[in-house]
């Protein structure tokens, strides 16, 4: 065996034998003796081999199978070759490489049988992880043969539908479950992936059958074909991407609010510029009226009659220019909450009246034809009658305004159910539909160009809603469109008690005239001592000139100390002073003058004259130690009967 390059090894025993079974022989050959007096050992050492193991053995016996004994053992090894000694050494070494051949060919199934152990090891820990992954990730798979007949889901699909793992489905529960809105979209989406042999991937909601539950399903799938292109199969799987997909609508959703707020935004600073514009354009005009024939009239050359034209134009436009300061400041105190109504018993048609009486001029102008038709039983309202009448002079003079020449405006009153509704009727240029809903916004014009045929703020109407629903009422317009006319309705509510109150004052058109100053004031004012304070000469001067017109006997001061002076020196009968002036302002002044004994000034009636106007300002004012708080521009009716008022005249 040496010579024939057979590695081999020689063992004295049965036992030494089995060792080398175990170390890895590949055949063993073995005497007839020696395995008739052991072949137990040899039996039980075969028996603890692999399964795969078919140990060859070749027996030399002197017989050959010839031996009964050898035959016995021979059926009990399995895997025997019995050579008759002697032998010739070319038969043993063919039959030794035979042999060794056939255990070389075990060997390869071993490794081929240990291959496919392994790879099913794997396939069995990879289907494993599958499944894990599968219900971890919460995907269900189906499977639809074609034509669409009879679906088959698995558990999670059948979950992702709302269904019990029982539960039979067919194609009508599959589109029964889906939701309304996501049906045809699905069902497009199938078709286009069977006929066009598409990927079919969509996003489709399906509910409960008490529809209270809703989950957002995604499918995944494709159509599996013949060889002829008909399809056999349509399978896929479905995933559970509700949370993903309320987070995704979520981020829409703050995305459209964040565009929404920053659409809001642009329009807001457009708006201010447009109205800062306007305000511009609206003050700069009537300014340059007032500064023009202030400059002509200063020539004194003109003849009487274009002086008294010159003046009724100054005065005309500084009363407009009043007007937008008033609608602002009307505006800023029903913004921060700080107007106050005068609350009392109204006569709503009187009030209705008196707002027709200062519009008609205007009317009469243009030659536009007022109407009125008012309910005289209509019944009082409680209410605050100068604001209502600033609502009604408001919406005449915006059907004024917007109402061409010779055309009509109507106002009915009358008695609805528990309200009183008054209606503004016009011929006028009408309100397109897509500007009616913001007729009633802050700095809203429906034509803010530099070309539109109209002045204004765009406050008026803004102002009107406010008021009216500070009254506990409502406003609302309607117009058919351009050239239509325009309809403006107020509802203004019945109160069960009215409280009787002073009656209504009237609230005047900024082009009418002045008032005239009463002339049992007037009279009163002779001798009155007044000290006046302001740091605006043009303003001392003019305070100056109208009460000295009444004969009372003024002097002035430029600062609250020349003021603190002449209270202490002249002693006046009543102090007029400004709030906002340089170094020292007037709250100063009069906290200085009330710390001074009677006998020095220190209880002399002041009234407070001041551009500042808000709620606030009359109570800083009365509160610093002033007994009337006065606006700018101030009516010379009204300084001289508080002036006199004060003095204890009247």
């Amino acid at each position: 065996m040496h010579s024939a390059a057979i590695e081999y090894a020689t063992c004295a025993s049965v036992a030494a034998l089995c060792e080398e079974l175990a170390a890895g022989a590949a055949a063993i050959v073995v005497s007839e003796e020696s395995l008739i007096s052991n072949d137990r050992i040899l039996a039980d050492c075969l028996a603890s081999q692999p399964v795969w193991s078919d140990l060859p053995i070749i027996v030399l016996s002197r017989a050959g199978v010839e031996s009964i004994s050898l035959g016995r053992i021979v059926k009990s090894l399995g895997n025997v070759s019995v050579l008759e000694r002697p032998v010739r050494v070319s038969t043993f070494l063919s039959v030794v490489n035979s042999a060794l051949r056939a255990r070389d060919r075990q060997s390869q199934v071993r490794d081929h049988l240990i291959s496919l152990d392994r790879i099913a090891a794997e396939l069995r820990e990879s289907r494993v992880q599958h499944e894990m992954i599968v219900r971890g990730a919460n995907i269900g798979i189906w499977s639809c043969p074609l034509p669409l007949a009879s679906l088959h889901w698995d558990d999670a699909v059948k979950a992702h539908f709302h269904l019990a793992p029982d539960a039979e489905v067919t194609i009508e529960l599959f589109f029964e479950r889906l939701h309304p809105d996501d049906r045809e979209r699905t069902e497009n989406a199938i078709a286009a992936s069977i006929d066009g042999q598409l990927a079919y991937d969509i996003d489709f909601r399906t509910v409960s059958p008490d529809r209270r539950r809703t989950k957002w399903i995604r499918a995944m799938g494709r159509g599996f074909y013949a060889e002829d292109g008909t399809p056999t199969r349509f399978d896929g799987i479905t995933i559970d991407v509700t949370d993903r997909k309320l987070v995704e609508l979520d981020r829409e959703r703050l995305l459209d609010s964040e565009r929404a707020a920053r659409s809001e935004l642009e329009r807001a600073n457009q708006m201010k510029d447009e109205f800062l514009a306007t305000l511009s354009h609206e003050l700069r005009n009537p300014l340059n009226a007032i500064l023009g024939w202030a400059q002509i009239l200063r020539s004194g050359q003109l003849p009487p009659a274009e002086t008294a034209e010159g003046i009724e134009i100054i005065e005309r436009n500084a009363r407009s220019q009043a007007q937008i300061i008033e609608d602002l400041l009307d505006m800023s105190r029903i913004i921060s909450g700080k107007i106050r109504l005068d609350v009392q018993r109204v006569d709503l048609a009187a009030v209705v009246r008196a707002a027709i009486e200062t519009i008609k001029p205007a009317a009469d102008a243009k030659g536009i034809r007022l109407r009125a038709a008012l309910d005289p039983l209509a019944g009082p309202i409680s209410g605050d009658p100068n604001r209502l009448q600033q609502v009604f002079w408001n919406l005449l003079s915006n059907a004024v305004k917007f109402t061409p020449r010779d055309g009509n405006v109507q106002i009915l009153l009358e008695r609805v159910n528990s309200h009183l509704e008054i209606s503004v009727i016009d011929s006028g240029e009408g309100i397109e539909p897509q500007f009616l809903p913001h007729v009633f916004d802050r700095f809203r014009q429906a034509d803010a160009t530099t070309t539109r045929m109209h002045g204004g703020l765009g406050l008026g109407l803004a102002i009107v809603r406010q008021l009216v629903e500070l009254h506990g009422g409502s406003v609302r317009a309607k117009s058919a469109g351009h050239g239509a006319g325009a309809t403006f309705i107020v509802h203004l509510p019945l109160s069960a008690v009215i409280s009787d109150h002073n009656a209504t004052r009237e609230r005047r058109h900024p082009a009418s005239p002045s008032l005239p100053t009463p002339v049992e004031a007037c009279a009163e004012m002779a001798g009155v001592t007044v000290v006046v304070v302001d740091d605006e000469p043009d303003a001392r001067a003019l305070l100056r000139r109208l009460l000295e017109d009444c004969d009372a006997k003024v002097f002035d001061a430029a600062c609250a100390a020349d003021a603190l002076q002449l209270v202490q020196t002249e002693r006046p009968d009543v102090l007029v002073s400004d709030i906002g002036m340089p170094s020292e302002d007037g709250y100063s002044l009069i906290r200085r003058i009330r710390e001074l004994p009677a006998e020095q000034g220190g209880a002399t009636p002041a009234v407070a004259l001041t551009a500042y106007a808000r709620a606030d300002d009359r109570v800083n004012v009365v509160l610093a130690g002033f007994q009337h708080h006065l606006s700018k521009p101030v009516e010379p009716a009204e300084l001289i009967a508080i002036v006199a008022s004060l003095a204890r005249r009247i």
